[in-house]
């Protein structure tokens, strides 16, 4: 167990840690005025709503309402606690902590068992690598993927190994290391019989492919037979580390060239990103035989907003593309689809046609996602004939309709009307009509034409007023330890009317009496409960004067103390239907008297 992290380096990290840096490697963010706006990694968008403060070393989703520092972002989004978070920042800036540091996975503390699941990995990885490239006993594999277009570079930079034609050596290997059979065979790297208990090796003559997680740490292996061997490729199973809806495959090699190209090419497998990275696509990745899912979603939204998707060009394929696209495209992700011809895999077509065309006329002359469409729409028909050309325009025109640009609806419109020798008028009619049709289906068919004004009845006019009031002094109060003192002594002893606000005041002052200059990032860390550390942020960001006149202030105050009024004045209109019922004309006079002078004060 690692020991406590002094408060002054905790204070010396945050000041060295920038958290714009920190985030953009999560997210990619563009500078829009003083602050740098992106997708939310907390939550699913397409127009980006997540804001970071250089000034102010904060963060804030105006749409799910996440926020913090930059050590909130790292436990929240990494699931660390904050001791890990800290060491991280720490490593992350070169900041010694003087303190015993636990064994850690991308800043994560695992178990014994887990740890030793991962070393097993790596050892391996290391010694099958060095028996393909090596030794005689790997000779053959090693002329085999030569054979097949492999360069020793290629076969280095992707640690492709291969594994003895032996029924236990890895177990017995494993074994002398002092590593637990109960836990390898868990790892998926050895399998217990069930007639003796004794254990056997999983990979047994096989060119091994390592699978790595977003860190580099190997968690899993693929390996092909070499001869008529079935399965063709093996695969290690599901285990407590390797979890293939979570895994991209070459994402933490990629990751720098996807960054720096500003978009990412997505294959079906992993032989495919190995043999584009031959052509000189280093910017591959791919699943690891299961759809997309969300959480390859979440992961690829932190570097990338364009996608170029290059599946296999057969009818499997195609449909792939077609869902992996409509997934990627839901998420808010610009998309490109690469096509090949003949129903051939990037493998096949850049050992026909070479790297070049690969490179320039499959990825670079990339479908936009509704040019995709016009081809898949299409698969199935015969255009000749009237109906089959009818439907396929009438599909097409409802894609169309959905695209947010009035230019590209045009431009596809055009292609359409001059494909098919069309009016171009009679489509624009056609998509107007088929546009306000799935409009009305989306909204109801019930839907009254002109929805009632809203009115606000007086006492929620108050309390929208207070709420707002209060909101606006605790962000002079934030910016301004005076000012935080000040509102304290008008108030006189009266309590913020909204609990979450007064206890971030309460917090606020606390804070004040050992910091004597306003810090809105070491404020979020003082802060105790996730809920007002994301309400403080959202104060936080809140546009204000940069100073707080006495006008202002005595408006906002008076606003605070009306909502007592109104509370009071609740109270004496109860008292004065209890005395009119009870015929107590004298105290419905007295309780009159006193709801009028509260109102007066309002």
């Amino acid at each position: 167990m690692a020991d406590l992290i002094a408060e002054e380096k905790i204070e010396q990290i945050r000041q060295a840690v920038d958290i714009v840096e920190v985030i953009t490697d999560y997210v990619q963010l563009k500078k829009q005025g003083r602050n740098y706006f992106g997708l939310c990694p907390f939550h699913g968008e397409s127009t980006p709503s997540f804001s970071v403060s250089p000034d102010k070393q904060i963060f804030h989703c105006f749409g799910c309402g996440a926020g913090g520092n930059v050590f909130t972002f790292l436990m929240e989004l990494d699931g660390l606690s904050f001791q890990e978070t800290a060491i991280k920042l720490a490593a992350k800036v070169n900041i010694d902590l003087g303190i015993n540091l636990p064994q850690s996975q991308g800043g994560k503390k695992v178990s014994k068992e887990l740890q030793a699941m991962l070393e097993a990995h790596e050892l391996l990885r290391k010694f099958y690598h060095h028996l393909l490239v090596n030794t005689k006993e790997g000779q053959q594999a090693l002329e085999y993927l030569l054979n097949r277009g492999f360069t020793q570079e290629s076969i280095d930079k992707f640690q492709i190994g291969y594994s003895l034609n032996s029924w236990d050596f890895v177990y017995k290997f494993l074994s002398k290391r002092n590593f637990s059979p109960e836990w390898m065979e868990k790892a998926g790297l050895i399998i217990k019989r069930e007639r003796d208990g004794t254990y056997f090796d999983r990979f047994r003559d096989r060119i091994m492919f390592p699978i790595f997680d977003r860190h580099g740490n190997t968690i899993a292996f693929s390996g092909r037979s070499l001869g008529a061997d079935e399965p063709k490729y093996l695969n290690s199973p599901e285990t407590a580390i390797f979890n293939k809806s979570k895994i991209l495959y070459n994402y933490h090699l990629a990751k720098p060239s996807i960054k720096k190209m500003q978009y990412a090419v997505l294959f079906e497998g992993f032989a495919d990103v190995i043999a584009a990275d031959r052509a000189g696509v280093e910017n591959g990745i791919a699943t690891m035989g299961t759809a997309l899912t969300d959480e390859h979603i979440s992961l690829l939204r932190q570097n990338v907003q364009t996608i170029t998707i290059c599946y296999d060009s057969d009818k499997a394929g195609i449909e792939a593309a077609y869902r992996a696209g409509n997934h990627l495209h839901d998420a808010g992700f610009q998309i490109k689809v690469a096509i090949m011809t003949d129903g051939m895999d990037p493998d096949e077509y850049i050992q026909k046609n070479g790297q070049d065309k690969f490179r320039n006329e499959v990825i670079g002359a990339s479908l936009t996602w509704m040019g995709f469409k016009f081809l898949y729409y299409r698969r199935g028909k015969n255009l000749q004939h009237e109906g089959d050309q009818l439907a396929y325009i009438e599909q097409i025109i409802k894609e169309i309709s959905k695209l947010d640009k009035a230019v590209e609806r045009d431009h596809y419109l055009r292609q359409l009307a001059t494909e098919f020798s069309l009016s171009l008028e009679a489509l624009m009619q056609q998509q107007r009509q088929i546009y306000f049709a799935e409009k009305r289906k989306s909204t109801g068919k019930n839907e009254p034409a002109q929805k009632p004004l809203l009115s606000f009845k007086p006492a929620e006019e108050l309390k929208t007023k207070y709420v707002t009031a209060e909101r606006r002094l605790i962000a002079h109060m934030l910016k301004d330890r005076d000012v935080a003192y000040k509102v304290q002594e008008l108030l006189a002893g009266t309590t913020f009317n909204k609990d979450e606000h007064q206890a971030i005041i309460t917090y606020l002052l606390g804070f004040y009496e050992d910091h004597l200059v306003p810090d809105a990032s070491s404020f979020l860390t003082y802060i105790q409960d996730d809920n007002l550390r994301r309400m403080v942020v959202d104060i936080e960001m809140m546009s204000i004067n940069d100073e707080l006149t006495t006008q202002e202030l005595t408006d906002y105050i008076k606003q605070v103390l009306n909502y007592q009024n109104l509370l009071k004045i609740k109270e004496k209109e109860e008292e004065l239907k209890e005395a009119e019922r009870e015929k107590n004309f004298t105290k419905a006079a007295e309780v009159l008297t006193e709801i009028n002078h509260l109102r007066k004060l309002l």
